[in-house]
């Protein structure tokens, strides 16, 4: 140890880290992120290849031997790219904050399909009548407003104006970190009315307390039951988007509905319209646009009548 801090001071060298060592003081220092529990997950999956390793040993031919057992499991590219985008955070942070490394390798990740899963009314109220009442409510809540899982369940009734029919995320609790005000229709005020006296703070609840965790049996449960394969609760809000764009509400107006940064997010959702191009496709009609003639049918003589 005093030989290594010697080179330290005198020659400037840097003390060489273990991926082990940064992936302890990683958890230790993101131990109140929300979702940190999938993050130990991941780097337990990550340990058979990284754990021994120095954090200036880890190169590219490294992370494509990670990706490739990755896919070999047969899991999605998204999934593939949530274990590198903790790699490559891990790293950053060692090379930034902690000054273990003098560079990163340059990790990119796979390209993405975008996914735009929706559900017709009619198999979102299957759904709805397969889940459990208080669960249901919470997803019925989502379908109206287009709101995140996270924004739904941690929902207070301090941030809910039922005369006015609005209700406000603040910025810390967004994904864009942006305020989001929600216009509530008919059937999100429904909803509230429904869950109004259950608890003093949250609209939401489960047996009188506030949810805590994600509920995956019994979503899972729910689906089967209601015949519905491969859509995930952030479809919700692909569903509510899809549903607005196919009931004529213009991409702009959709845009600051589903409080977006920028319109190429509300894009993916314009193929389910053709209206906002129908004012350019009149442009060209003929003025008075006849009926097309038919063509002569082919292989008889066509007879003229002679007076």
């Amino acid at each position: 140890m005093k030989a290594e801090l010697w080179r330290v001071k005198k020659l400037g060298d840097r003390p060489r880290h273990s991926w082990k060592e940064a992936a302890v003081r990683w958890c230790k220092e993101k131990r109140h992120k929300h979702d940190i529990d999938k993050d130990i997950q991941k780097l337990r999956w990550l340990d058979p290849y990284l754990g021994e390793q120095m954090l200036d040993e880890i190169d590219i031919d490294l992370i494509d031997e990670i990706v490739e057992a990755k896919l070999d499991e047969g899991v999605a590219d998204p999934t593939v790219n949530r274990y590198l985008s903790l790699i490559r955070a891990i790293l950053r942070r060692a090379a930034r904050r902690w000054r273990w490394l003098d560079h990163v390798p340059m990790i990119e990740l796979l390209p993405e399909k975008e996914r735009v899963r929706w559900l017709t009314r009619e198999e979102a109220e299957r759904l709805c009548q397969a889940l459990p009442v208080h669960y249901a409510l919470p997803a019925r809540f989502a379908l109206a407003t287009g709101l995140r899982q996270s924004n739904v369940l941690q929902l207070c009734w301090n941030q809910v104006d039922l005369e006015r029919q609005c209700a406000w995320i603040h910025a810390g609790q967004s994904k864009t970190k942006a305020a989001i005000a929600v216009a509530l229709n008919a059937d999100a005020m429904a909803v509230l009315e429904a869950c109004r006296g259950q608890h003093a703070d949250r609209v939401f609840t489960r047996d009188g307390q506030p949810f805590n965790n994600v509920w995956h049996r019994t979503w899972a449960k729910a689906l089967a039951e209601a015949g519905i394969e491969d859509f995930r609760w952030h479809d919700m809000r692909h569903t509510w988007a899809s549903w607005h764009v196919m009931a004529g509400t213009p991409l702009h107006e959709l845009m600051e509905l589903g409080g977006w940064k920028t319109y190429r997010m509300v894009l993916r959702y314009a193929h389910l319209s053709a209206d906002h191009l129908k004012g350019a496709a009149s442009r060209i009609e003929a003025p008075t646009a006849p009926a097309p003639s038919s063509p002569p049918r082919s292989g008889r003589p066509q007879l003229r009548l002679v007076k």
